[in-house]
């Protein structure tokens, strides 16, 4: 018994773990959509797409150690690529995501360059007064944005084939997008990259000793991160099939901050939780205080990071080792349970000379001799 409970921390056990429940969460996802109502489907599928934008921002901030409060203006660069696409040119959905991927690519990249020379608070207001900067861009360019009316697209229509709803096909359209960009993140990760990212965290001046070319690998984190935000704002078009300048304020950029803290930082499901908590808080806390909303949500936010200081992801890790703890040691057997049943302790060794057994010991007195 004791050997199978030590097999199970071995990393093959782990494997196996973490597949049998990639298979679990998958099958609920698939067949979420045909047991919920429209407005809850359409409530999941806001979920999944904010997981791949705080998958971004989990790149950058959990992964690279840098701060950005400018994520909503990525958000929105990629929401508008795909508006104007579909409003002006008559693009298919399709194919506003690769240029909105690219787009947002370029434009973290050259956002990165202040990276390299700013750090902390500092390079924080400088990516908050972007996403503060960008909604009156929009508004002034109005021949191309719609202005302050913004622009009305049309949604995702589900194919005479599918014999889905609309929210149903909506909804599995933007879970493959958000299945692709969750792999991408966690390929990147284990690849050098993620791997130099991790190590200009730690220590920057280490990493630059040990060959890590601290400039490149700030600004691909800064590209890399917009580029996830740019999908992601580009769904949002897909699914609300409305953009306007007002839907994208900074708050968004620090709502976004907020759920990847809240769902944990540098966890690769720490993405999925924070999204899930920017979009189901918000409801329960308009449900609690119509007068006060914001405040509600502002102390539940408080009320998380007290319970769970590194998150909800780091939480659900520490109940899963104290119930892994738990179970090794109900399940451990005692010392004499490990002894054959039936079988009695083995007698003590018995003496090579059996002449040494009448011995006598050392000091004492000499026996009578017989007669």
């Amino acid at each position: 018994m004791s050997t199978i409970v030590a097999t199970l921390g071995t990393d093959r056990a782990r494997r196996l773990r973490a597949a049998l429940t990639t298979l679990l969460v998958a099958a609920v996802a698939v067949s979420a959509p045909f047991y919920f109502a429209p407005f809850q489907v359409f409530q999941l599928t806001m979920v999944l797409l904010y997981a791949v934008a705080l998958a971004g921002l989990n790149l950058l901030v959990g992964f690279g150690g840098q701060i950005s409060l400018g994520h909503g203006a990525f958000f929105a660069a990629g929401a508008y690529t795909a508006a104007v696409m579909l409003d002006r040119y008559d693009t298919g959905h399709l194919a506003t995501l690769p240029v909105a991927a690219a787009g947002c690519f370029l434009l973290g990249l050259g956002f990165g360059v202040p990276a390299l020379r700013l750090r902390g608070l500092y390079l924080a207001l400088v990516t908050l007064a972007f996403a503060v900067f960008l909604p009156p861009l929009l508004k002034r360019l109005e021949p191309v944005t719609g202005g302050s009316m913004g622009l009305t697209v049309d949604k995702l229509q589900p194919p005479a084939w599918s014999g889905m709803a609309e929210d149903q096909w909506t909804y599995f359209v933007v879970l493959a997008v958000t299945a692709v960009s969750l792999l991408l993140a966690r390929n990147l990760l284990r690849s050098r990259v993620g791997r130099a990212l991790l190590a200009v965290r730690d220590n920057e001046s280490a990493a630059e000793v040990m060959g890590v070319r601290l400039s490149l690998h700030k600004t691909l984190a800064f590209a890399w991160s917009a580029l996830f935000a740019g999908v992601a704002g580009c769904v949002y078009t897909w699914v609300i099939g409305f953009v306007s300048p007002d839907s994208f304020s900074f708050v968004l950029s620090i709502t976004l901050l907020a759920g990847l803290v809240v769902g944990g930082l540098a966890s690769l499901y720490g993405p999925l939780l924070g999204a899930a908590f920017v979009m189901y808080v918000p409801s329960v806390a308009q449900d609690i205080s119509e007068a006060a909303p914001g405040v509600v949500f502002g102390l539940l936010i408080i009320a998380v990071m007290f319970v769970a200081p590194t998150g909800l992801a780091g939480l659900a890790g520490r109940v899963r080792g104290t119930a892994a703890r738990r179970l090794i040691r109900t399940t451990t057997p005692a010392a004499d349970d490990d002894r054959p049943s039936g079988s009695e302790p083995s007698a003590p060794p018995t003496p090579a000379d059996p002449a040494a057994v009448d011995a006598e010991p050392v000091g004492a007195p000499p026996r009578p001799e017989k007669e």
